[in-house]
């Protein structure tokens, strides 16, 4: 599968953006999809998964209560839909796909396809 995020920018803290992750290729719906961000200087760090049908997700204590994952497989499209931005949310920010996991998972090296990041910048 192929995917390919978008939707990054700039805003100002307290604001808000709407990620997409269009995946082709294979069928959206048998893959576990996960969001990870990377911000300069930093190692890359879960921030998000959705299973497959979406019914069940998890979320970094990070972003809890202000990020919302969540996916269209009919339009083979996930989503990370971003509240109350804070400026450490700074970073470039992955969409990740794996059709083997049982369970979600915060460890990148699990996730076997991944997109070209999107940055996403929040102003103080």
């Amino acid at each position: 599968v192929q995917l390919q995020a978008y939707g990054g920018g700039l805003v100002q803290a307290g604001g808000s953006l709407r990620l997409s992750c269009a995946a082709s290729g294979r069928t959206f719906s048998s893959y576990v999809t996960g969001w990870f961000r990377q911000a300069p200087g930093k190692e890359r760090e879960f921030v998000a998964a959705i299973s497959r049908s979406g019914g069940r997700t998890y979320y970094a204590d990070s972003v809890k209560g202000r990020f919302t994952i969540s996916r269209d497989n009919a339009k083979n499209t996930g989503y990370l839909e971003m509240n109350s931005l804070k400026p450490e949310d700074t970073a470039v920010y992955y969409c990740a796909a794996d059709g083997n996991l049982l369970v979600l998972t915060t460890t990148p090296s699990r996730y076997d396809y991944w997109g070209e990041g999107t940055l996403v910048t929040v102003s103080s």
